[in-house]
């Protein structure tokens, strides 16, 4: 007896030691229910691209001048912003069901209708409604991944909105380029509706009815509701228009930033002071919300920033058509789509902030690759940037949304998810605005220092215009004067392309800091505790 009693008193010790906690089963339908909203996620974000792609063919379709033909994106760009942040108070109001649903089928609807459109006004109109639909898919997709997922599993999930939140705006051009070159312009809104019936099919049958609480209505933080509205239309559109109509020059734009300015302003007061805020702005005090918010900024800063210059340099200066631009652009975007579905497995072994620090890294070196671009920079010197800057883009999204969500509560979802992607839209906006105007800076810049070397007193400069004026002779012209005009203007062209390129390198350049600072800001994150040991829950 007395040999036996070790035994059991291991036996019984053994029995009351703390066993780690197994992760729950996850009913086929939560992750019915995640991909499908991921996929809407997918869908509102390509959307953006793809139509940018193909502008000058809806402009040239619907007789819209180049000026008014920019409304065309930006009434949807100022309508999602504007329900990004809506979107989580509007899903209790209605029950998360019913309205990603109705907002679903929208979406397809006003998809369609765009195809349709025969001028701008009606053009502008069905895509800012287009945009107010597709706005609600991309938070409510992130609020679903943090509310139904354990901790443990919403990695997965996070990388499925990665494909929305960086393959999508990488793929858009590819997308959109084909599809305008072979089958027409109308063919970019038809694409949303084979994969947006399976999307609303997915929801329609895993996302469960709960009744409406239209009471929220009454106790709805209006002021707040209003001048976020106000303050981020305004906003939006001053960085869309700013650039075009010479910002500040522009009486129309100062009228817009006083707005901006000062609607803003009193929502930030109203959130902070109101008993039942639209959105927890308080949230940003928390260390690795507010630092991942900064990083995220920058993030859409450079995102959106790189897809927006990458096609003008290889329009303006390679002269390449929508496919092409497309082509080259795929290397950013598909090696995404082997990369993302991996990030999960990296989450387990090592540190997220280990992985944010190193898709920054690249991200940023990818841009630094292309600070040095000559005339002959085109497709093949393009590829190896591409392919770091989508190992880059791939490997920031879902552990940085991870990390910065980590720790907030339910009640707080819909406030962080709101905050977290509109961050996102609002850096791309504020990028693309600044890589704008510093491309007409620059490019104006250079022209100046560039033509202090190519002067008439130079032996050079005049041996090249002899040359060209005996060219533009051999070809037709006889009248020297006429031929020597030419020549001139050609050597004036040559300057000012060479200027264009010395500026698009210093997009390039800036966009590569941005990413540093960003890097910084992922560096002051702490490792949350839920996430410790590869996301156990």
């Amino acid at each position: 007896m007395t040999t036996l009693q070790p035994t059991l008193n291991a036996a019984s010790s053994a029995d009351l030691s703390p066993k780690p906690a197994a992760v729950p089963s996850i009913p086929a339908k939560i992750w019915i229910a995640v991909v499908g909203a991921n996929l809407g996620a997918f869908m509102a974000v390509l959307n953006i691209q793809i139509v940018n792609a193909s502008l000058a063919d809806i402009q040239g379709a619907i007789g819209a001048g180049i000026d008014d033909g920019g409304w065309i994106s930006t009434s949807y760009l100022v309508a999602e912003i504007v329900v990004i942040p809506l979107s989580g108070w509007l899903a209790q109001v209605f029950s998360i069901r019913r309205y990603l649903l109705t907002n679903a089928v929208l979406f397809l609807v006003f998809s369609g209708a765009c195809a349709l459109a025969h001028d701008l006004p009606q053009m502008i109109a069905l895509r800012a409604v287009q945009g107010f639909t597709g706005g609600v898919l991309i938070p409510v997709a992130f609020t679903l991944i943090i509310t139904l997922l354990p901790k443990a599993k919403q990695p997965i999930g996070l990388a499925l909105f990665a494909l929305s939140a960086t393959f999508a705006p990488a793929i858009g051009p590819t997308i959109g380029g084909y599809l305008t070159e072979n089958w027409g312009w109308q063919y970019i809104f038809y694409v949303n509706l084979v994969p947006g019936a399976i999307m609303v099919g997915m929801l329609y049958f895993s996302l469960d009815a709960k009744p409406m609480k239209l009471s929220l209505l009454r106790e709805g933080d209006w002021p707040g509701i209003i001048t976020m509205a106000i303050g981020l239309s305004a906003l939006q559109t001053v960085l869309e228009e700013g650039n075009k109509d010479d910002w500040f020059g522009s009486p129309f734009i100062v009228r817009l930033s006083v707005i901006a300015a000062v609607a803003l302003v009193a929502f930030i007061v109203i959130e902070l002071t109101a008993n039942k805020p639209l959105l927890n702005l308080r949230l940003l005090l928390r260390r690795n919300f507010g630092f991942g918010m900064l990083a995220n900024f920058l993030l859409g800063t450079a995102l959106y920033g790189s897809v927006f210059i990458l096609p003008q340099y290889l329009a303006r200066i390679q002269g390449y058509n929508a496919e092409q631009i497309g082509m080259v652009l795929a290397w950013t975007g598909l090696p995404q789509l082997v990369l993302i579905p991996l990030v999960p497995r990296l989450m387990q072994r090592f540190d997220p902030r280990i992985i944010i620090g190193v898709g920054f890294t690249l991200f940023a070196a990818s841009n630094f690759m292309n600070i040095y671009m000559t005339n002959d920079y085109a497709t093949d010197q393009l590829f190896w940037p591409n392919i770091v800057r989508a190992i880059g883009q791939a490997l920031v999204m879902a552990p940085l949304s991870a990390v910065a969500t980590a720790g907030i509560e339910a009640e707080n979802a819909g406030s962080a998810s709101g905050l977290f992607n509109m961050m996102r839209n609002l850096g791309g906006a504020v990028g693309i605005a600044l890589l704008q105007t510093l491309l007409t800076k620059r490019e104006q810049y250079h022209s100046n220092v560039l033509m202090q070397s190519v002067s008439l007193l130079e032996q050079a400069t005049r041996t090249r215009i002899e040359r060209l004026t005996q060219y533009f002779m051999s070809h037709g012209v006889a009248d020297h004067a006429d031929a020597t005009h030419r020549a001139i203007v050609a050597v004036g062209r040559i300057v000012q392309k060479q200027a264009y390129i010395l500026a698009f390198s210093d997009t390039f350049y800036v966009m590569g800091v941005a990413l540093i600072v960003a890097l910084f800001a992922a560096a002051l994150l702490k490792k949350p505790g839920a996430l410790a040991g590869g996301g156990a829950h």
